[in-house]
Order: structure tokens, then sequence, then C-alpha cells
């Protein structure tokens, strides 16, 4: 089987890489015979093109990347195809295929509602306002993603739900709190739509306040890894080279 090499974002925070880590650990006991590799865009080792080229020495020729990423803005569309090519060049050996983002898959909203029970907050309560918070992108069909899990939040489960943004676009928490306030909101938590602890989630934790309780990343689920391994399975599936 080709190598699987999960790729996650990095960051300067060492929970991150962390969870990501475990996450991949996960990864790799649900798929004991699968040689699996954990690698990161920036910030965190080891870098894409350094896993990339180690598997080539190990004598691979064949490998699948899976962008451990919720949407598909610009890392995805631009950052990992860069780093994929600039070792592809060198090496035209290796075939590289990259696997689609997680994105907005129905077991990690699964997931992130689960998360969000297990701070307490009461889903039935009508005057709760559930901020979902997510980090934001310059791009807009990837904050549109977030928009749109928010409006089914709120037709399938009945939740008073807005989304907030940690970084680069609007709302952020606190207009989201204000908007949910004015539909009838008196008690607020916030869903997290962040794969791993991080900055941007403290930052959306500090904007709520301490009296809003904030739900963790979905970090290690067993459901979030499963869904890495079918996008692993989709692409080896496939004779197409995903775009």
């Amino acid at each position: 089987m080709s190598p699987l090499v999960v790729v996650a974002h990095g960051s300067r925070d060492p929970r991150s890489a962390a969870t990501v880590r475990a996450l991949v650990g996960r990864v790799r006991a649900l798929a004991p015979d699968l040689d699996v590799r954990v690698a990161f865009l920036d910030l965190s080792d080891p870098p894409v093109p350094e896993v990339l080229v180690r598997l080539h020495r190990e004598g691979h020729r064949e490998v699948v990347v899976a962008p451990l990423l919720l949407g598909s803005a610009y890392h995805a569309r631009v950052d990992l195809p860069a780093l994929v090519d600039s070792v592809t060049s060198r090496l035209p050996r290796l075939g590289v295929r990259i696997a689609d983002v997680l994105g907005v898959a129905p077991s990690l909203e699964a997931v992130a509602l689960d998360r969000l029970r297990e701070t307490g907050a009461d889903l039935a309560d009508p005057e709760l306002g559930v901020v979902l918070a997510a980090v934001g992108s310059s791009n807009a069909t990837a904050n549109a993603a977030v928009t749109g899990l928010a409006e089914r939040w709120h037709h399938r489960h009945g939740l008073l739900v807005a989304p907030a943004f940690a970084s680069a676009t609007k709302p952020d928490v606190p207009a989201a709190m204000a908007k949910l306030r004015a539909h009838g909101a008196r008690r607020f938590a916030v869903a997290s739509w962040f794969l791993a602890p991080g900055l941007l989630p403290d930052r959306i934790a500090a904007l709520a306040g301490p009296e809003v309780p904030m739900a963790a990343p979905l970090g290690t689920d067993r459901r979030v890894a499963e869904l890495v391994l079918d996008r692993y399975a989709e692409v080896v599936s496939s004779q197409v080279i995903p775009a």
C-alpha cells in the first residue's frame, strides 16, 4: 500500500502538534498494516518536503498525502500543492497524490456536537446561544462552509447558533454573541470547529469570557481518525489525481 502522510498546519503552540501526533497514532492503530507518517506545513516539525524525500529514499514511489484541514482554502489549494511540487520536480519518479480535506463531514459535525454537550451546556435550552467558532479564512467559500454548518445545526437541532471566526474575517465572538442575544439568548456556550488546541482557540475562549463554557477541539476522536482513512481510501481507489 502507498504510505499515508497526514499533513497538519503546524503551530507555535506545542499542544497542537502533540494532538496531531496523537491523532496520527490513532490512525495507525486503526490501520496497522498501513505506513502512516506525520508532517506539517509550517511552524512544526517535520516539514512536508522532508517527509516526502525520506519516503523516496526508503524506496517508495507512490505516496498519498491527506491534509488535516477542515476547509479547502489557501493552505489546501496553494501551500500544500506547492510543497509537493517542490519535491516532485526534483524527484520525478515520486508520485504524490493529495486527498481531499476533511471538510464539513457529518462525522465531524457529530464530534463537535458531542464536545459541546461535554461542556454541560443544555442544547434543549431555548435561551442558549451557541457560538460556532472556527479559524476564519480569506477564502469566502471556506467561511461559507462554517456558516452553512451553523445553519444546519439551527434547522436540524433547533439550536440558536451563530458562527464566529478567530482571524481573517468577521463576525468575531463579541459580534456573534450580540447577534444571539438579539435573538433571545440569555446563556452562551462555544462550539469548537478546531482540530487541536492552540493560540486561536485560546483567543476565542478569551473573547467569550471565563463564564462561557467552550467545547474542546475535535482532537483525537476515533471518528476523526476514521475520516482520515476514508480520505486515503478515496484516493487509492481512484485513478484520478485529486485537484
